[in-house]
């Protein structure tokens, strides 16, 4: 029976791609069909409905053949409520996928073949982030919008100090700790240049971790035939990771050149607003809510700094992404509207509308005509994002490791095995 409905599921798709290519290349005038003929599909998210009215309205109207019904949902609910939607045969048809839900809703999901969308087709169309709805089956998700890591830099902080310009290079980083960072005649700190070393007071601290292993190479998790498994303890990429994590604890060292952050401080996003600190990592969709944090305060961004002579640019992203689920009774037509949704005017409005960097290149090639976006849009160009297989429980682990080293209860190599083997057991399915 299973095999049976599977089967079904996959001639669905091939039909609901055939037409949704030829949608596309307009060879199908979609918008001339009969009004409502292909029904109408739900979709779920967090994002606030009226953000998203104007763009599903016009979007509707583009394409009268069906309609797409927008449901928000509380993020602190949505996993309860979808399940129990699901279990009354009443959940939607399609939701907004943020990349760190990917490993948990893997079975609730209808995975797209390749041979219904090919994997060329998706490389050419979305940036390198959108990948993380990929996997050795086919496509769980179409990318919407990236929200690459930037670094945010109190521009009074950095002139005070006779600095011309941010740091692009880590060991630029280094060399401006000991010019930015005061401290009085006990040691203590007054002003830090970067909030790196611990955990619990640094916003987006695992977001910061995971661009650094991200740098060197290493993609946190490997897939090998479908299974899941850590990557922290092997070998691959260009650095050894423990130098990477010593790297980081330095900057909460006493006794390091760059120590610039203890736990005294305040979450590093308030420090930063307080303007007590030079470096802020943080989300582009954050830039709103710094700005209202202090009106008056004088920042600019700039990319993530990168490793020295590197081959190639990284930075951690947030990536939302469009997936169809597995239990829509209308999953033609779901394909079909998860498709236009991802390759019309809606994509570029709602990467506008949620302040972030769309996911499509052709979008990405047009940078808007303001300070802050062109930068975000080129960090979103080399951004990549990584299968988080439970954000909660890697918090933790990715905790206890810097608190482990920051403590001597283990050395980095020590600290990064452990971790290691308690990420393996997570992706345990």
């Amino acid at each position: 029976m299973k095999g049976n409905f599977q089967i079904i599921i996959l001639v669905v798709f091939i039909a609901a791609a055939v037409f949704g290519v030829l949608v596309f290349s307009g060879a199908i005038p979609i918008g001339k069909g009969g009004k409502g003929s292909l029904g109408a599909v739900v979709l779920w998210g967090t994002i606030p409905a009226q953000s998203l009215a104007k763009p599903l309205e016009d979007f509707n109207k583009a394409n009268p053949t069906f309609t797409v019904k927008y449901e928000q949902k509380s993020s602190s609910t949505f996993d309860q409520d979808l399940l129990e939607a699901l279990a009354s045969g009443a959940g939607p048809d399609m939701i907004f996928l943020p990349d760190n839900l990917i490993f948990g809703y893997a079975n609730k999901i209808a995975v797209i073949p390749y041979t219904s969308y090919p994997l060329s087709t998706f490389k050419n169309i979305f940036a390198g982030a959108g990948e993380a709805f990929l996997n050795e089956k086919g496509i769980l998700a179409f990318p919407m919008s990236i929200d690459p890591l930037m670094m945010y830099y109190n521009r009074g902080m950095l002139d005070a100090g006779g600095i011309v310009r941010p740091p692009i290079t880590w060991n630029d980083l280094t060399d401006m700790a000991p010019i930015l960072t005061k401290k009085d005649d006990t040691n203590k700190i007054i002003k830090s240049t970067v909030a790196l070393g611990h955990f619990s007071n640094i916003k987006h601290s695992k977001d910061i971790l995971v661009a650094f292993f991200r740098q060197a190479g290493n993609p946190i998790i490997a897939e090998k035939n479908g299974i899941f498994s850590s990557a922290l303890g092997s070998s691959i990429g260009n650095y050894n990771l423990s130098s990477i994590l010593k790297f980081y604890t330095d900057f909460a060292d006493p006794n390091n050149a760059v120590y610039s952050w203890n736990k005294s401080f305040p979450n590093s996003d308030d420090a930063f607003s307080r303007e007590d600190l030079a470096f802020y990592f943080g989300y582009a969709s954050e830039l709103q809510s710094l700005v209202n944090k202090n009106p008056n305060q004088n920042f600019f961004v700039a990319e993530m700094p990168q490793i020295k002579n590197a081959n190639f640019k990284s930075t951690t992203a947030r990536v939302m992404g469009l997936a169809i689920l597995s239990s829509s009774k209308n999953i033609a037509t779901a394909f079909t509207a998860v498709g236009l949704l991802a390759n019309s005017g809606f994509a570029d409005q709602f990467a506008k509308v949620t302040m972030t960097a769309p996911a499509r290149r052709d979008l990405l090639a047009i940078k808007p005509q303001d300070a802050y976006f062109p930068i975000f849009y080129s960090s979103a160009l080399y951004a990549k994002s990584w299968l988080d297989p439970s954000p909660k429980d890697t918090d933790n682990i990715f905790n206890s490791m810097v608190n482990a080293v920051i403590s001597g209860n283990l050395s980095v190599e020590q600290a990064i095995k452990d971790a290691s083997s308690k990420l393996d057991l997570l992706l345990i399915r």
